[in-house]
């Protein structure tokens, strides 16, 4: 696996003055390969390795970068690159579960117009090794600037048709991230550790890796959270929509790879902790989902002539790497001049064509199955000419969805939430209440409050005055809701019988209470006109209580408790604020003013 090197001729290598053509050389002696997992976001498995340097320190070198740096300047940076690499691969080769996972190897762009093919002498490298090119990701960081390399666009071209992944390294920080994300069909983004350092208290940072997971998706890339040290970091990064983690709190890098665990339980445990309940979207998405074949990267044309034969009504199919990732689609009329054409078929067994599945294929926009189906709109309008989103389960092929079975989720998600409306109040059912409550507690960008409305001494009043009365009443809240929130920040919503729900993010604590008690004053005074006029002087009315004895029971009121979410607090597990709000509810009740504040994990007011 790894060798440590000889310890007497390391501690000799940080005293010696060395020349720049023994870099290599005595890199080889202090230099060992340490491998970090990353893992996936929402299972905790391991989906690969990045491979790090260690040992540079020995030669007198604060960090990796300025080690290569002197090989460059030095003339032996494809020598040091290879040293390098060699070992990584040779490392990455004796793992155990090393076919089903991905190496990311830092890629040096210093390299291109360097001696010989850089493309091919890493494909010799990887048949050493027995490495097949699709389990190899190379990081193009951002730290040179790319667009002065006239032969870059062609190398990236040149490395994907030969299967090697790719993926844009320090997302963010440096020359061009976003140019290269715009122009070069990358398979994955490393958000800078910048950008995830202390990101569940700062929105501006949330903002940003929002949209950059927006946006990488509609562009068929995932998304990768560098730098994850804390629990809270991680939580914020899968809520965000990272499909990948790396950082210390999945596992530090290590020289010794017995070391290495298949997965991390203590991701999962995390992510089942505040695993959502399955949403609307979720089952429209599942009954909609094509089982469409998909075609893999390194298969022969000929397979492909074979399910266009097969599927004649079939315009395209999506294109999986070896470990069924989403390469994009492979449109019939990119392949239509082999199918038809009288030497299609000789061209093709000619070697020195050398054309594969991977020259042919496009860009498509991906989603997960557990994308919200407008997101996912979003995502299949932002790829113009895009004939489908390709859907991923734990990032692996799950099937597509075009466009009219998009539109059709969304059509029935509409007819659905209008069927679960209250009749008698014409606001949005508990489904739509649970759904607006799992999404809103992700978004930290703001506070929010979620408002548990409860009428208090309904039941006897129901019982003496009837439903039509009693419908009065409810209706009457309903309105006073409606005149009161109004604006995109709100959400209202009826519980059923005389439960009401009111959800607000962006406001004040004081404008949410202001408003909440003139609701609460105007209900009290306006129903006092649905009793008698025996009832309203006496202030009450007698009934029945739950055993049956008699009871005075004061006019009618509503109390509602309310849970504060504030800016900057992540917390995903919907239930636990559900269980928070039944054990405020009773101190509302028993309040003289029937309205209770409480901050989620602080005290009530």
């Amino acid at each position: 696996m790894s060798a440590a090197p000889n310890a007497a001729a390391v501690e000799m290598l940080s005293l010696r003055r060395f020349g720049d053509d023994q870099i290599v050389t005595l890199a080889k002696l202090a230099l060992e390969n340490a491998f970090q997992p990353i893992a996936e976001i929402a299972t905790g498995a391991v989906f690969g390795y990045e491979t790090l340097m260690r040992g540079f320190e020995r030669l007198g070198f604060k960090s990796p970068v300025e080690l290569l740096d002197k090989a460059e300047e030095a003339g032996q940076l494809l020598a040091m690159e290879h040293m390098i690499n060699t070992r990584a691969f040779a490392g990455f080769a004796g793992l155990p579960d090393f076919a089903s996972r991905t190496l990311f190897v830092n890629f040096d762009s210093r390299l291109i117009g360097l001696e010989g093919d850089v493309v091919e002498r890493l494909g010799n490298h990887l048949k050493r090794a027995n490495i097949p090119p699709s389990s190899i990701c190379f990081e193009l960081s951002e730290r040179f600037d790319s667009g002065k390399m006239p032969d870059f666009a062609g190398l990236v071209k040149k490395l994907r048709q030969a299967g090697f992944k790719l993926a844009i390294d320090d997302f963010g920080v440096g020359f061009n991230g976003l140019k290269l994300l715009c122009d070069q069909p990358v398979d994955y983004v490393k958000i800078d550790r910048h950008f995830i350092s202390d990101i569940e208290s700062c929105p501006r940072k949330r903002h940003i890796v929002r949209h950059t997971v927006n946006t990488a998706h509609v562009l068929g890339t995932r998304v990768i959270a560098e730098g994850v040290e804390t629990e809270a970091e991680f939580s914020t990064c899968r809520d965000l929509g990272c499909d990948l983690v790396q950082g210390y709190f999945v596992a530090r890098p290590t020289v010794h790879f017995a070391e290495l665990q298949p997965a991390y339980p203590h991701l999962e445990q995390s992510t089942c902790a505040r695993r959502q309940s399955t949403s609307l979207d979720s089952i429209l998405i599942r009954k909609q989902i094509e089982q469409v074949p998909a075609l893999r990267e390194n298969d022969d044309l000929d397979s492909v002539f074979e399910l266009f034969r097969r599927s004649p009504q079939r315009s395209f199919f999506p294109v999986i790497n070896a470990n069924g990732e989403p390469r994009g689609v492979l449109h019939e009329y990119h392949v239509k001049e082999m199918i038809y054409h009288p030497f299609g078929r000789d061209l093709l067994k000619n070697h020195l064509y050398q054309r594969h599945i991977s020259h042919f294929v496009s860009p498509a926009p991906i989603a997960d199955l557990e994308t919200p189906a407008d997101e996912m709109l979003k995502i299949f309008a932002g790829m113009d000419g895009s004939d489908c989103v390709i859907l991923t389960e734990n990032m692996r092929y799950a099937g597509i969805l075009s466009a009219s079975s998009l539109l059709k989720i969304i059509g029935e998600k509409q007819l659905k939430t209008a069927q679960e409306q209250n009749p008698l109040t014409g606001l949005p059912g508990n489904r739509a209440i649970r759904d607006y409550v799992q999404g809103t507690v992700l978004d930290a960008d703001e506070a929010r409050y979620f408002c548990y409305c409860d009428f208090d001494s309904f039941k006897p009043f129901n019982d003496h005055y009837g439903f039509q009365k009693g419908d009065l009443a409810i209706s009457l809240f309903a309105a006073l809701m409606r005149r009161h929130f109004i604006g995109e920040e709100k959400f209202l919503g009826h519980v059923g019988g005389d439960d009401f729900f009111i959800g607000v993010s962006g406001w004040t604590r004081d404008e949410v209470g202001m408003v909440l008690s003139r609701v609460l004053s105007e209900f009290r005074s306006d129903v006092r006109q649905l009793y008698s006029p025996e009832h309203r002087e006496a202030g009450y009315m007698t009934g029945h209580g739950r055993s049956g004895e008699a009871t005075i029971f004061p006019l009618m009121r509503c109390s509602i408790a309310v849970l504060i979410l504030p800016e900057g607090f992540v917390f995903s597990d919907a239930q636990a604020v559900s269980a928070r709000i039944a054990e405020i509810k009773s101190r509302a009740k028993k309040s003289d003013d029937g309205l209770v504040f409480e901050t989620f994990g602080g005290e009530a007011h």
